[in-house]
């Protein structure tokens, strides 16, 4: 039996967590070890100035005074006493799709699992009031009843977005790439109660590069979407243009 570890970005009290907690049970031994206050945005940043705690609740899920990122390397590098297989991170309430993995907690949490052995696995559930999470866990149950039967590599990290719909109306699933938006609405100005700026962060771009193929267009004709990221960040088709370019560059 596998032994996994859940985490997200909304916390520990969040209604995904929980549905994700109770079905991963069935099949596993879990873990949950999730912040102790919503975190959405975090992306991958750790703690580095401030002590972190980690509290064991009545439901026994650890509760974390930081970040996503803070929660599984926590979990991975000493809090646990035996270290998981793989990493679930979800399920998000809110879309990751497209640009917005640069900015998810979520996807980093599961990004933080990489070295596990496994795939990990992001996923949220997109569309407004939401309620079908059991939608979005039966996916992530498919994927790794599927784990077992064909492997994929152990580096990949799968971000998987569902749409808001009941099991029966889900049309299936389909591997995509990530799509992109247009740049962020402009920020929100306020006032504080003693007349000082501030400033809300605006909602994000439409959908720029939507078509056939990307991670918006699956749900947007009703199926679940499967983007397999990579945390290698380097170009490498430019590589040989950059050391070309480089020759002509000389320190002054």
């Amino acid at each position: 039996m596998k032994y996994i570890l859940i985490s997200n970005d909304d916390g520990y009290l969040a209604p995904g967590i929980r549905a994700l907690a109770e079905a991963m049970q069935r099949q596993a031994r879990i873990a949950v070890v999730a912040p102790d206050r919503n975190r959405s945005g975090a992306s991958n940043s750790l703690t580095l100035d401030d002590p972190i705690r980690a509290e064991l609740k009545d439901n026994g899920f650890y509760a974390v005074n930081g970040t996503p990122t803070d929660c599984v390397h926590l979990a991975i590098t000493g809090l646990l006493q035996h270290e998981p297989d793989m990493v679930i991170a979800g399920v998000n309430a809110g879309a990751n799709l497209g640009d917005d993995v640069l900015y998810s907690g979520t996807v980093a949490a599961a990004m933080e699992g990489r070295f596990l052995g496994l795939p990990a696995i992001a996923v949220s559930l997109v569309g407004p009031d939401l309620t079908h999470y059991d939608t979005a866990v039966r996916v992530v149950e498919t994927l790794i009843e599927n784990l077992h039967v064909e492997a994929l590599p152990a580096d990949t990290i799968l971000n998987v977005n569902v749409p808001n719909l009941p099991w029966a109306q889900l049309k299936g699933i389909k591997a995509t790439r990530l799509g992109h938006r247009h740049k962020a609405e402009p920020v929100i100005r306020a006032k504080d109660p003693r007349g000082r700026d501030i400033y809300w962060v605006g909602p994000p771009g439409v959908e720029q590069d939507a078509g056939e193929g990307t991670d918006f267009h699956a749900i947007r004709e009703g199926y679940a979407s499967v983007t397999p990221l990579d945390v290698d960040l380097t170009r490498h088709a430019v590589l040989d243009t950059l050391r070309n370019w480089l020759v002509g560059v000389t320190l002054k």
